[in-house]
């Protein structure tokens, strides 16, 4: 049986091409990660809207 490591908000934002969607993990507090999995037209979307600040 493999050890369990905690989860944790610790770490990078990390954001991964896999296959055709492009994944992204966001730290977030109180532990764990929030789990995004985007296509390109979605990521393009936020470009945009973060882009404006």
């Amino acid at each position: 049986m493999a050890a369990q490591k905690p989860r944790t908000g610790e770490g990078p934002l990390e954001i991964v091409r896999e296959g055709r969607s492009i994944v992204m993990r966001i730290p977030v507090e109180g532990g764990g990660r929030l789990v995004l999995d985007l296509s390109e037209a979605e990521v393009e979307a936020i470009r945009e809207c973060v882009e404006k600040f």
